[in-house]
């Protein structure tokens, strides 16, 4: 297997690939927890005026009945009017398209946007529902038993990194 990519090169090679995007009407999102920590550092970079939403999808989650609440959930915040925003909605690793699907349907219980673009750090194989990103860092190969994660430094840096999957 390839060396992992570098997650602090992918946020500046996003960056570059989104300043184009950025309007008046545009809002960022981000999905609990790694989504969270990329959609910080976008936003910041590209100096989007609406300030940063955060979403948790426990509740939305379509195994929410067998899985239950995670052990820390996050509160979802959107500090803007959802209707009619360009919206980046921000996750780290696009793997089954489940998580995606479920952000969307919580973004909708705000309002309805004029569009959303999804933005992720990294995909891999494994798609389980018919998503896909607009904007990816990189594209990873990831063994089927192996989870690829978006890890935040105590100083703040982001990495890749895999895992045995659970």
């Amino acid at each position: 297997m390839a060396a992992l990519p570098d997650a602090e090169m992918l946020c500046v090679e996003l960056t570059r690939a989104l300043q184009a995007r950025v309007t008046p009407a545009t809002a960022m999102v981000g999905i609990h927890t790694g989504g969270a920590w990329l959609a910080e550092r976008l936003h910041a970079a590209l100096g989007i005026r609406e300030p940063l939403g955060l979403l948790d999808i426990a509740f939305y989650r379509d195994d929410y009945d067998r899985k239950g609440l995670a052990r820390d959930p996050k509160r979802s915040k959107i500090p803007f009017d959802v209707a009619g925003k360009d919206l980046l909605l921000v996750d780290d690793v696009l793997y089954t398209g489940r998580t995606v699907r479920a952000a969307m349907n919580e973004l909708f219980d705000y309002g309805r946007p004029a569009s959303i673009a999804l933005v992720v750090l990294a995909e891999r194989d494994g798609r389980q529902l018919p998503i896909c990103a607009q904007h990816a860092g990189a594209r990873v190969e990831v063994p089927g038993d192996m989870r690829l994660r978006l890890k935040r430094g105590d100083d703040g840096r982001l990495s890749l990194e895999l895992e045995r999957a659970a």
